[in-house]
C-alpha cells in the first residue's frame, strides 16, 4: 500500500491523498526491504538541496510518536495526517540521515558506523540547522502547521530531539508485548529476502540492527542483562522481539518520568476500543484543535484485532518481560489482558 494509502484515506480527503503522496516521495525514502528503492537516488539529492536553502518555516512544536515498531504507530499517525493542521511523516528514515548519517540502524542508506542512541552532544549547530531546514521545507511544502514523525527508535533519542526541537511533543504508543512481539516476527518473515547472500529483514542488514541494539543498548543494561543472558543463546526470534519490546517500553516509562508535560503514554487498545475518545484527549495534550473529520476517519479505519496466544520466550528474559508488561497496566499472564 503506498504511502499508507487505501480507498478510505483517498474518498475521506483528496488534499490529505496529495500531502501523503509529498511525504512518500519527496522526505521518507525507501528502507532496503521494500520495493521502489530507485526513489532515494531522487530523494536524497531533494533534501541536499534543502539543506542548502534559508528555513522556509518555523517549526512549532513537532510531535513525534515513539515506542517499538509494530505497535499501531503507523495507523496513528495515519489517522492524525487527517487532521488539518497536520503534516505527518512514516519513518522518514531518509530525512533523519541527511540530519545525521550515523542514525542509520538497519543499513538502507549506509554500512557504516551507526549510534543507537543520541543525546543532545549529537545535536550540532550543524545538525540542528538542517534538521529545521529540512522539517521547514516539509511543513512548507505540504501546507501544513505542524508536523507528525512517527520514527520508533528515536525513543532511544529524546535528548537528541529535544536539543534540536525544545517544544517537541512525544506520544509513547504501548501495546500488549504479546502481540507486539509476534507481529514483529510476523512483519520479518513476511519482508525479509535475500540480496546478494545477505538477509534483509527487520533486524537489518545480517542482523545490524540487532547487533546494534545487543551492544549499545541491552549490553549496557546493568538492570537486565545477567549471566544467563548472552547474546549468543537468542537464537529465537521471538527472543529478540522480546528483549526490543522490553528496552523500549523501559526507555519510554523513563521519557515520562523525566518529561512528564510533553510525554502522553496512549494504549494501543483504548484506541482502538474507544477512538474518538482516545483521540480527543491525544488532540488536547498535542495542542491541536478540535477536528471532527480525523475523528469520523479513525472511528471507521479502526477495528480491534483478535489478541494473540502467549509465546514462548527464553526463561532468562521471561521475568523482564512480565514486569514491564506489569510497569505498563497489563495482565503479565494473558495475551487477551486488558488493561488493569
Amino acid at each position: 500500500m503506498v504511502a499508507q494509502l487505501d480507498s478510505l484515506y483517498i474518498r475521506t480527503s483528496l488534499s490529505k491523498t496529495l500531502t501523503r503522496l509529498l511525504s512518500y516521495v519527496c522526505f521518507e525514502g525507501r528502507p532496503l526491504t521494500t520495493k521502489g528503492q530507485w526513489i532515494n537516488s531522487l530523494v536524497f539529492p531533494f533534501l541536499a538541496l534543502q539543506k542548502r536553502l534559508p528555513q522556509m518555516k518555523q517549526v512549532y512544536k513537532p510531535i513525534f510518536i515513539v515506542g517499538t515498531g509494530r505497535s499501531g504507530t503507523t495507523v496513528l499517525g495515519t489517522i492524525l495526517s487527517m487532521h488539518r493542521h497536520v503534516g505527518f511523516l512514516n519513518e522518514p528514515k531518509a530525512l533523519w540521515h541527511a540530519i545525521y548519517p550515523s542514525e542509520d540502524l538497519v543499513g538502507s542508506y549506509s554500512r557504516g558506523v551507526a549510534k543507537y542512541r543520541l543525546d543532545g552532544t549529537d545535536a550540532s549547530p550543524k545538525v540542528r540547522r538542517a534538521a529545521h531546514r529540512l522539517f521547514g521545507a516539509y511543513l512548507a511544502l505540504s501546507s501544513s502547521r505542524r508536523v507528525v514523525d512517527k520514527y520508533p527508535e528515536l525513543v532511544f533519542r529524546v535528548p537528541f530531539v529535544r536539543a534540536l526541537f525544545p517544544d517537541a511533543k512525544f506520544i509513547f504508543l504501548v501495546r500488549n508485548g504479546w502481540d507486539t512481539c509476534q507481529s514483529i516476527d510476523g512483519w520479518s518473515q513476511r519482508m525479509g529476502v535475500e540480496v546478494e547472500a545477505e538477509t534483509h529483514d527487520w533486524w537489518g542488514v545480517d542482523n545490524r540492527k540487532w547487533n546494534l541494539l545487543w551492544d549499545q543498548v541491552i549490553h549496557r543494561n546493568k538492570a537486565i542483562r545477567g549471566p544467563s543472558l548472552e547474546q549468543h543463546s537468542l537464537e529465537n526470534p521471538l527472543d529478540m522481539a522480546a528483549l526490543e519490546w522490553i528496552v523500549s517500553m523501559r526507555e519510554g516509562l523513563a521519557m515520562m518520568e523525566q518529561l512528564p508535560n510533553d510525554t502522553y503514554m496512549m494504549h494501543y487498545e483504548d484506541l482502538v476500543a474507544s477512538p474518538r475518545k482516545s483521540l480527543a484527549k491525544l488532540a488536547a495534550f498535542c495542542e491541536l484543535p478540535p477536528d471532527e473529520r480525523f475523528l469520523d476517519y479513525a472511528t471507521q479505519r479502526l477495528k480491534p484485532a483478535p489478541p494473540k496466544h502467549d509465546i514462548e520466550i527464553h526463561p532468562a528474559i521471561r521475568p523482564y518481560f512480565e514486569e514491564t508488561m506489569v510497569a505498563l497496566g497489563y495482565d503479565s499472564t494473558r495475551a487477551a489482558c486488558a488493561i488493569r
